[in-house]
Parts: C-alpha cells; sequence; structure tokens
C-alpha cells in the first residue's frame, strides 16, 4: 500500500460518497429531474410560431363571403374563432382582457362592395403586446383574404393585379403598434426578479435557523406557527417593495414602457403576488434540511416557471399540456395582470381573473406551509 495513493482508500472515499448521495435525496433527484425536465420543456413545450389562437369576429351581416373569409382564416392554423357572433363592445373587452389574440371586423355591406368590384376593408385588431404572437398571423391574412373571396366568387382567373388589390387589409396592432419587444420583456421581468428573490431568500432563512442549531431556541418560545411564519416572511415585503420600486422607474425612465393603467391596482396584484412568493418559499423551507437543498428546490422550480409562464415564450404555441402547468404558476398570472394593467390599462374586472388566481395561490401556500410546520426538531 502506497503512501501516495491506495486503492483500498479510494474505494473507501467513492462508497462513503454514494451512501451520502443515497441519503441526498434532493441533490439526487436534482441532477435526474433538471436534465430531463429541461429536455421535455425545449423539446415540446417551447414554439416561437404559435398557433389556433383566439379570435373574435365582428360582423354585423354575416354572407357567404365573411363565411368564406372565416374559413379560409381558421385554414391557415393561426386563428380560432372563440366568439363568432361578438359585438365591437364584447370584443373589445376580450381583447382587454386577453381572452382573445385577434378582433376580425367586416363592415355590414362588405359583400355587397366586393361584388361591385369595389375594395371593401377588413380591419384585423392584434393584441401585440407580445410581438412574437401577432406576426405569424399578421403576415398570413393579405393573401389569404384575396384567395378566399375570389375562390367565393369564382373568379380564379383573375389577374395577378386584381387578386393583390381586391381586399384592402388594415392591420391594427394594439398596445404595442411598434412591436417593441420590451413593451413586453420590462414588466415581465419585474416578476421574474421578484420569483427569484422573494423565493429563495425565504426558503434560506428558516432552512438557517434549522442548519444553525437556532430553531430549538426559536421552538422554545411562547409562538405560534402562524406568527413565526409571519415573523420570517415580512421582512421580505420591504426589500420586494424595493424591487418594485427600482423596476418600475427603469421601465418607465429608461426603456420608455408606457403605464397606462392605475398604479395602485398594479401595486395592489405585486402585493397579492409577493405574498404568495414568500409563503411558497416558506414551503420549501419546511422541505429542505439545509441551505443548499433550499436552494436547489427554488431553482427547480424556477426553470418551469420562467419557460411555461409566457415569459421567455409565447403561452399560446405551448402544447395543451404545457399550458395547464402553466396556469399552476403564480408568474404566469402575475405577467397578464402587470401587462394588462400597464400596456393595455385594465380595470379591475379585466384583471379579476389573475388576481384571483394569485390570492388563491397564497391562500393555498399558506395553509400548506402551516400544515408542514414542525413543533419539534425531529
Amino acid at each position: 500500500m502506497s503512501a501516495f495513493f491506495s486503492w483500498q482508500r479510494l474505494r473507501t472515499i467513492i462508497r462513503k460518497e454514494s451512501i451520502q448521495m443515497r441519503r441526498d435525496r434532493i441533490t439526487f433527484a436534482m441532477m435526474l429531474g433538471v436534465p430531463l425536465m429541461q429536455l421535455m420543456l425545449f423539446g415540446f413545450a417551447i414554439n416561437n410560431d404559435p398557433k389556433d389562437l383566439p379570435a373574435a369576429l365582428v360582423v354585423p351581416v354575416q354572407d357567404r363571403y365573411s363565411r368564406a373569409m372565416v374559413t379560409a382564416l381558421e385554414l391557415t392554423g393561426y386563428y380560432r374563432f372563440t366568439h363568432p357572433a361578438a359585438t365591437a363592445a364584447e370584443a373589445e373587452a376580450l381583447i382587454a382582457a386577453g381572452e382573445v389574440s385577434f378582433v376580425v371586423t367586416m363592415p355590414a355591406d362588405f359583400g355587397r362592395r366586393f361584388e361591385r368590384g369595389e375594395h371593401p376593408q377588413i380591419l384585423i385588431e392584434a393584441d401585440a403586446t407580445d410581438p412574437a404572437v401577432a406576426s405569424g398571423a399578421i403576415n398570413t391574412i393579405g393573401t389569404v383574404a384575396n384567395e378566399a373571396l375570389l375562390r367565393e366568387a369564382r373568379t380564379e382567373a383573375a389577374s395577378a393585379e386584381n387578386q393583390a388589390t381586391k381586399v384592402d387589409v388594415v392591420i391594427h396592432r394594439r398596445y404595442n403598434p411598434e412591436g417593441l419587444t420590451q413593451y413586453n420583456i420590462v414588466p415581465g421581468l419585474l416578476g421574474v426578479i421578484l420569483q427569484m428573490t422573494m423565493v429563495m431568500m425565504t426558503a434560506m432563512a428558516l432552512t438557517r435557523e434549522t442548519e444553525r442549531g437556532t430553531m430549538e431556541n426559536l421552538l422554545s418560545m411562547p409562538v405560534t406557527p402562524i406568527e413565526i411564519m409571519l415573523g420570517k416572511v415580512l421582512p421580505f415585503f420591504v426589500v420586494g417593495a424595493v424591487q418594485v420600486v427600482v423596476v418600475l422607474v427603469a421601465a418607465r425612465v429608461i426603456f420608455g414602457v408606457p403605464f397606462a393603467g392605475s398604479i395602485w391596482l398594479l401595486l395592489l396584484g405585486v402585493f397579492v403576488f409577493v405574498m404568495a412568493l414568500v409563503v411558497l418559499g416558506y414551503v420549501f423551507s419546511t422541505l429542505a434540511r439545509t441551505q443548499m437543498q433550499a436552494m436547489q428546490l427554488t431553482f427547480f422550480y424556477f426553470l418551469p416557471s420562467i419557460l411555461l409562464s409566457g415569459f421567455m415564450f409565447p403561452f399560446s404555441g405551448m402544447p395543451t399540456w404545457a399550458r395547464w402547468i402553466g396556469e399552476t404558476l403564480p408568474l404566469t398570472h402575475f405577467l397578464r395582470l402587470i401587462r394588462g394593467v400597464m400596456l393595455k390599462g385594465a380595470d379591475l374586472a379585466a384583471i379579476a381573473s389573475p388576481l384571483l388566481a394569485l390570492a388563491g395561490f397564497a391562500i393555498a401556500f399558506t395553509l400548506l406551509a402551516l400544515s408542514r410546520f414542525r413543533q419539534t426538531l425531529d
């Protein structure tokens, strides 16, 4: 046996590390789970050319030309008319609430003007808060509109010039007419930054007490689980408030992001979102035994949250199963809320759904954290 190297000592150390790895189940799960999650998400869930987008149709008089137009748009794969008989007011409410991505409007005399050889107009209003969602669908509308109407009128032999000028398609990119990416990304960054800091800092706060051995002193005090939880999470609201001010000021001053809605409505949504995040971090702290495990849990949560929330990739372009997962993430609903308030000027009725979802997350995480809180150390 050499003093410099020994196979027996090496085998002993490898055996010791293998035993330690089996005991640290969270780390072992991260080693296997993160690569598999990345493979599944990037391979199946990510799509930069979303199709089957919800749309509303405003047509006072439905004739064969309007039906031909709707059929042609649906055949492109980009449009799915979930509201085929909406009024102008209903369509405005739908696009403001984010329930539809497009509003297609045709005048009552559209068919008659087409038959007279005039140039009838079709108005396509697109929700351009995420420019990537609307670009593909908008690029196909002109050619599709002319070909559909010419086929309906049985004038396939018309000249290329007539095909190009028969119908005028007016595109209106709502809320972001210039298609600036920062209008979509910068408001979403507020949610991502809050999520990264609030969840991680809160998760590590309680875990640090257990790791340093000070949890025994905390548990010996005459306090209840709810008092311990509030005492741990409330200081992080101050940190979150500073981050909100910094990001909002930078968004307006540096990036020129418009702010069309109510600041108080936005702050209400931020407050509920931060509450859900800090309690989620508290839940992670009840699952982890060390700060390293708490950090690993937060990273495992961050990956699907950022990829499936609609922050980096269009939410509408994901498959159904990925959207179901995305609906279970607080960041998804916060992005809808903050973009609705800042870019669309949405009121309380328009953001009621994401706001209630965030409140539901906060209540559910609180109940889960209290149920997992240990009154005594193992």
